[in-house]
């Protein structure tokens, strides 16, 4: 199991298109990856979970990858928080 903290840098937090962009890059990998937030998780392979996650702009969450490729999906994860998940 591998985790990274980052914070959410789109204005508008994670609505309906970056969180579509956070899930399609999760999908692309075996490992189960979640995020933790205020208390809470979230199954970043599911848009309807990271949506109910009601994450703002400057939330800080921390992406958790567990399994076979788990370095892979939280460098690639991490790397499309960072940028902006498409924004």
């Amino acid at each position: 199991m591998v985790s990274k903290k980052v914070i959410i840098k789109n204005p508008t937090g994670l609505h309906l298109r970056p969180a579509g962009v956070l899930c399609k890059e999760a999908m692309q990998f075996k490992s189960l990856i979640t995020f933790n937030f205020r208390g809470g998780t979230a199954n970043a392979k599911s848009v309807l979970s990271v949506l109910g996650a009601c994450i703002k702009s400057g939330t800080e969450i921390e992406l958790v990858c567990e399994g076979e490729d788990e370095e892979l999906a939280l460098k690639t994860l991490v790397d499309a928080i960072e940028s902006g998940l498409g924004e």
